[in-house]
């Protein structure tokens, strides 16, 4: 395995905050980029004040671990873009950097005369960035963008939740974290676009729209049958029995997603061969028709059984299984132990603590937790000087103008 980073060869200036551009940015720091994480001197990231919180760190303050989480492997500087100051410096990194990613509701960035049209003449190579509630066009694109927003405009609201129940949010805040993923796409998509055309190029990407992107099929439905597709609670419009069945302990998901693994299902575990031919389950369309008729039979079979044990036998058998766990089960769970879905790292202020691991596993140039999250404004003299060259009397003069 290579200790390169994958993406070591790129500086990104952040100027995101909150989740989806900080998420985008977390992914970009674990596979290696140089990762500045730009903020307000006062203040900073409004996630520094987010919970949950460690309440006492090793200064007896509270401290947030949401930003700790979000912002590992960057370093943190401070900039009042506002300032004459604070933008030729801006102007200077950009100069000097490979990506810069934002997500100000769109039209912020051009007011500060930072706009892409005026970063690009300074850098043509830089890829512009920036990730919003709606994008930077189209009727909706100068409205405020918040997660809750895009899932119900996005349409995911629309089809989660119980039967016959009202529209329901997706437990984490989905609309970011796929913003979040969308923009790292077109990130890195840009970056090989760059090196077909030498030049970088804007990336443009809604949280609306990423979320109307993982309805998947559907607009199909609707468009083929002129029926709105209803909420169905954990079950699939397309596939039965795909859903969460009631045991001794909790619930086991059951997918059996084509005929073969139904057959399975009837013959070796139910024992009942008579539920292939009933015409009522015969076909999916049936299955479908008659889930609840399918569930009794499999709840008769499941209730004295836990859901490890009831997905022991069902995967011996060949049938995809799995219990639905919390996260107390799922942070003792093997399996994500072993893919290091967990890291435990120690942090300067708030000591011992864990933090999601990376989700990409890159087999040679592995992606890493290595540095904490910064105190805000912590490598100002380390970038200001090291990428610039200023001198520690231009970075103390511009501290005492409060540029940083």
């Amino acid at each position: 395995m290579s200790e390169h980073g994958a993406l070591e060869n790129l500086t990104v200036l952040d100027l995101t905050r909150v989740l989806a551009g900080p998420f985008c940015t977390m992914m970009l720091a674990d596979m290696g980029a140089n990762v500045i994480k730009i903020e307000i001197p006062n203040g900073g990231d409004d996630t520094r004040a987010y919970p949950p919180f460690r309440e006492h760190n090793l200064q007896g303050e509270r401290e947030s671990l949401y930003f700790a989480n979000l912002n590992r492997n960057k370093k943190g500087v401070t900039l009042n873009l506002k300032a004459p100051e604070g933008k030729d410096i801006f102007k200077k990194l950009v100069q000097k950097a490979d990506i810069v990613v934002e997500n100000y509701r769109p039209g912020v960035m051009d007011k500060l005369g930072l706009g892409y049209e005026v970063l690009k003449e300074l850098n043509p190579r830089i890829i512009y960035a920036a990730v919003s509630g709606f994008g930077c066009y189209g009727p909706y694109h100068l409205r405020p963008g918040y997660d809750i927003l895009a899932q119900a405009m996005g349409g995911m609201m629309a089809i989660t939740g119980p039967k016959g129940g009202g529209p329901t949010r997706a437990g984490s805040a989905l609309g970011d974290i796929l913003g979040g993923l969308h923009i790292t796409i077109g990130i890195l998509a840009a970056v090989n676009a760059r090196t077909i055309t030498g030049r970088g190029q804007r990336v443009d990407v809604s949280l609306m729209d990423s979320v109307i992107a993982a309805t998947e099929n559907t607009a199909l439905k609707y468009l083929e049958s002129g029926q709105i597709p209803p909420r169905m609670g954990n079950r699939y419009a397309a596939v039965s029995p795909y859903d969460g069945f009631r045991c001794k302990d909790g619930v086991v998901i059951i997918a059996c997603g084509n005929q073969k693994l139904y057959n399975k299902l009837c013959n070796e575990i139910l024992q009942r061969p008579d539920m292939i031919t009933d015409p009522r389950f015969a076909d999916m369309p049936g299955r479908l028709k008659y889930q609840d008729d399918i569930q009794v039979v499999i709840e008769d079979w499941l209730k004295d059984k836990t859901m490890h044990e009831a997905t022991d036998i069902l995967l011996a058998h060949g049938i995809p299984a799995g219990p639905i766990l919390d996260i107390s089960q799922i942070l003792a769970d093997p399996h994500v132990k072993e893919r290091e879905m967990f890291v435990e790292m120690d942090h300067p202020t708030l000591g011992h603590i864990t933090v999601n691991g990376c989700a990409i596993k890159l087999m040679e140039t592995k992606p890493a937790v290595r540095t904490p999250a910064p105190a805000l404004g912590q490598d100002n003299r380390a970038v200001y000087q090291g990428m610039l060259g200023l001198s520690e009397a231009e970075c103390a003069a511009l501290q005492e103008k409060q540029v940083f």
